[in-house]
């Protein structure tokens, strides 16, 4: 399956900003970290097609899932 994958701020360091990547079915968010090598805790916030989302989730075709890193600040 095809999945939209966008990635920000320091997730795109030695990355990407935006890919489209192939899947097999039954593809969970947790899977597509791990394939990235992006560690579960490090990813603050998941969104798919726009709405928040576990590292649970199964992913389907042509999903766009967003993930951003923990923002610091002071």
């Amino acid at each position: 399956m095809l999945v939209e994958v966008r990635l920000f701020t320091i997730f795109r360091e030695n990355r990407f900003k935006k890919r489209e990547m192939e899947f097999p079915e039954g593809t969970s968010l947790a899977n597509l970290l791990e394939h990235l090598k992006i560690p579960e805790n490090e990813a603050a916030i998941l969104l798919v097609n726009g709405r928040s989302a576990s590292a649970k989730c199964k992913l389907a075709s042509h999903d766009v899932v967003s993930i951003f890193p923990a923002i610091g600040g002071g």
